[in-house]
């Protein structure tokens, strides 16, 4: 990947974007909303009264957002990366605003979300976006002095720490750590020398141990994890009700809208545990083809972030591509068992209209580099 000069240099786009990253998407977004009707009407109809509640708010986020991410597919990216600073000041305000009275809201002890014209909005969500894109712009245009800490490494590190902390004050700490780890992704995609990396694991890693014992509900989710049967009526009941899920599913499910669990024994089955009811409704033929979905989007990224023509494209593409797909990796592995739980959505299926709207734009970005890539052949070589 050649250096990039950003105002020296304009890229030619083609018309089309790639076909397999759109069906993808367009296939990724249509399961996702026919599987969170499925997860939801049932809860939503026990607290609302009305079953459609959760379906027609992430609707009507994936029609808005659908029709938003023509902005970033269609912009010229050498413009907008002029507005850099005004992203990052938005970025720092609504997350501040969280903490306001009467504009932030809190739910169970953390403080992530605020009020928008009667709908509420994460912050964080839109800030791993940013986060992305700012650090595509910065590393891209200091390839030439990556190994010095000082002036090119340290500026862009203390950006992320700043939104990783205050993400984490919001009482969310996975969230906190996940931009984290994806910002020290771009670094190290970037060139940044590995031992800095080793340096900064040395300190991170006891830090970030002693946060997560810090608070009780935690240590519980950590106990749970080990041992789901030490608590099953409340740490461990999420836990042990997906099990029961991926069980019941079998090789073909148990047919769509026919699943069980999400009938009271997953109360958050229709955001962070969505998954479950992909096994056991769709069995493992539908886990197997929802996986090859996201696996075809993560190809397509990375090849389109292999082959774009400059350094600021290729580490957009790569870090969007990344966002995506390691939240999907994350969310799978918690519902499976194989890492504790941690509240991170699962991309396109969980109900959460930040997340759908801000997954959707951060697409539109991704397409947007798609159409740089000059060869079209090469691009869906």
């Amino acid at each position: 990947m050649a250096s990039y000069s950003f105002s020296a240099e304009r890229v030619h786009l083609k018309r089309s974007v790639d076909s397999m990253l759109l069906g993808s998407v367009v296939l990724l977004t249509g399961t996702g909303l026919t599987v969170l009707f499925s997860s939801s009407f049932f809860r939503a109809g026990h607290l609302f009264g009305d079953p459609y509640r959760f379906f027609r708010t992430q609707g009507l986020f994936t029609l808005l957002g659908a029709v938003l991410a023509i902005l970033p597919a269609t912009v010229s990216l050498d413009r907008m990366r002029k507005f850099l600073p005004v992203m990052l000041l938005g970025a720092l305000v609504l997350m501040s605003l969280t903490f306001v009275p009467g504009i932030g809201a809190s739910l169970q002890g953390a403080r992530r979300w605020i009020f928008v014209f009667g709908r509420s909005f994460q912050p964080s969500e839109l800030v791993k976006l940013v986060m992305v894109i700012y650090l595509a712009h910065l590393l891209s245009n200091k390839q030439d002095s990556m190994d010095d800490a000082v002036n090119t490494l340290l500026p862009p590190f203390l950006v992320l720490a700043l939104f990783s902390f205050l993400i984490y004050v919001q009482n969310d700490f996975s969230t906190a750590v996940f931009v984290f780890v994806l910002g020290m992704a771009m670094f190290f995609v970037a060139g940044a020398p590995l031992r800095y990396f080793f340096g900064l694991g040395l300190v991170s890693t006891p830090l970030a141990v002693i946060l997560l014992l810090s608070r009780e509900h935690r240590v519980r989710r950590l106990l749970a994890f080990l041992d789901p049967s030490l608590d099953p009526a409340g740490s461990g009941f999420q836990i042990l009700a997906a099990e029961r899920a991926l069980e019941s599913g079998g090789a073909w499910g148990v047919g769509i809208g026919l699943g069980t669990q999400k009938m009271g024994a997953l109360p958050e089955v229709h955001s962070d545990f969505v998954f479950a009811v992909v096994a056991e409704e769709l069995g493992l033929v539908g886990v197997v083809a929802i996986i090859a979905l996201f696996t075809v989007f993560a190809w397509r990224g990375y090849y389109i972030a292999m082959r774009a023509p400059d350094t600021f494209r290729s580490f957009l593409a790569f870090g969007v591509t990344s966002m995506i797909v390691f939240q999907a990796l994350l969310n799978i592995a918690v519902v499976a068992g194989a890492v504790p739980a941690t509240g991170v959505p699962l991309p396109f299926f969980s109900s959460g209209g930040s997340s759908m709207l801000v997954t959707l734009l951060a697409c539109g970005f991704l397409l947007n580099v798609s159409r740089s890539v000059s060869d079209p052949e090469e691009l869906h070589g």
